[in-house]
């Protein structure tokens, strides 16, 4: 995750927001959301392995990942009328670390000697544009069911630091996901609690975002409690969980490795943030 995205999101978090009438008017059969979130994410548990003959390497025991990382997420949303919504997701995820071999890694082939330094970069970002319908009236509740299109974009990097051996794995593409948001008030004060989850499993081709039969799975849910402020923008404190994973032989690889992977990601990060509504 870059300095600049960083900052940009912070400034935008933290600037002072024209009241809402000004943006949203009520005349209007539309009306546009930004929200934006900070904060930390751990990984709970990180195991991958390439190639059939290759290591299953615990990236939280071997790889470095028994730390907190910074996490950053933005969001863009057109509501239509009273009941649809048309939302843009970009959720950077970037877990780059430094970490001294306690064994043998065998990678694609490739070997990684114990007691080598590493470098380990695990590079899954993704792009979400989503559909909402919602099923409730009155517009201080939301009940809404919809779809989202994800587009992932994995780097997943293993670099011995002596310079001798490498091996990288890119990957992009799309993947169809059912999507859930519920918002409900607490009490005559403003305040709400929320819930969103956006998930899949699919373990035959095309269902996955892939042409071969490769088991996928994503899921992305959070609850969150907040309130409003005077001036048109929410505050509130989130919990996210963000996991997923891989497993199967693709056709997209090439030699020495053999095509088949082995990825699994379980990840938690409680942030703060701000809605534009």
């Amino acid at each position: 995750m870059s300095l600049l995205f960083l900052i940009a999101s912070v400034s935008f978090a933290t600037t002072p927001v024209a009241p809402q009438s000004v943006l949203n008017s009520p005349d209007r059969p539309y009306a546009v959301h930004f929200s934006a979130e900070l904060g930390t994410l751990a990984v709970m548990a990180h195991r991958i392995q390439f190639s059939k003959s290759g290591t299953m390497i615990d990236y939280v025991e071997e790889g470095g990942q028994d730390n907190l990382f910074p996490y950053a997420r933005l969001q863009s949303e057109l509501s239509l009328g009273d009941r649809h919504s048309v939302v843009l997701l970009y959720q950077p995820l970037n877990l780059t670390t430094r970490a001294r071999l306690p064994r043998d890694l065998v990678i694609d082939n490739a070997t990684f000697e114990k007691g080598s330094g590493m470098r380990f970069r695990y590079g899954f970002d993704f792009y979400r544009g989503s559909w909402l319908y919602d099923l409730q009236e009155e517009k201080k509740k939301e009940f809404a069911l919809g779809l989202s299109l994800q587009i992932r974009n994995a780097t997943i990097d293993f670099e011995d630091l002596d310079g001798e051996t490498f091996r990288a794995n890119r990957d992009i593409g799309p993947v169809p996901v059912l999507k859930m948001r519920v918002r409900q008030p607490m009490g005559s004060t403003g305040a709400f609690w929320g819930f969103e989850a956006d998930g899949f499993y699919a373990p035959i081709k095309y269902l996955n975002g892939s042409d071969v039969d490769v088991i996928g799975a994503i899921l992305d849910t959070s609850a969150r409690v907040g309130t409003p402020t005077k001036n048109g923008v929410d505050v509130f404190l989130n919990v996210r969980y963000i996991g997923g994973g891989a497993e199967g032989t693709s056709d997209d690889f090439l030699a020495p490795a053999d095509g088949w992977v082995e990825n699994w990601l379980h990840t938690v990060a409680v942030s703060v943030g701000t809605q534009l509504r």
